[in-house]
């Protein structure tokens, strides 16, 4: 029995997708930190509002939250970039050519 497990971990690479699960995590926590630290203080010095993440109207009775949107879309922007950047980098993956 524990040999079958260990052939199914080394079969399905289970060990290899736990790290790079754990170093994804890490990799999220520092973009994050990045983006949110280094970055979006740079957004808000170029635009009027400086407090722009709390923006928000109301109609009525009701509260409509702008700024945490923009926020979120930002922030999902700028990752997005970073990642693409850094998988490139990492990757290097050749093209395929035709025969």
């Amino acid at each position: 029995m524990g040999r079958e497990f260990i052939s199914f971990l080394k079969n399905y690479g289970v060990v290899g997708l736990a790290i790079a699960v754990i170093i994804g995590g890490k990799l999220n926590s520092l973009v994050d930190a990045v983006v949110k630290e280094l970055l979006m203080p740079f957004v808000g010095l170029l635009l009027p509002s400086g407090d722009w993440r709390n923006l928000a109207f109301t109609v009525g009775e009701t509260k409509f939250g702008v700024g945490p949107v923009l926020a979120a879309g930002i922030d999902f922007l700028i990752v997005a970039a970073v990642v693409f950047v850094i998988a490139k980098k990492v990757l290097r993956e050749e093209a395929v050519s035709k025969k």
